[in-house]
């Protein structure tokens, strides 16, 4: 499943890296060059100012990752 996000700034970051960590999936971040783990904050860090696809499984319930992006944003 797949939602697109824009991240703005640092304190972004650390929300997405906060809340990536406190899911029962895996969150993943990606770009056309890049597939990053939503959990690796070092790596989000080169995201800003980027529109990203938030990736995870096809399990996972869509309203649920509705949620998880729309408190990422």
């Amino acid at each position: 499943m797949v939602k697109k996000l824009d991240i703005k700034d640092r304190d972004q970051v650390e929300k997405i890296n906060e809340l990536a960590t406190q899911t029962p999936y895996e969150v993943w971040l990606s770009t056309d060059t890049l597939m990053l783990d939503a959990r690796s904050l070092l790596g989000l860090y080169a995201l800003i100012g980027k529109r990203v696809n938030v990736v995870t499984e096809d399990s996972v319930d869509p309203r649920s990752l509705d949620r998880l992006v729309d408190k990422m944003s």
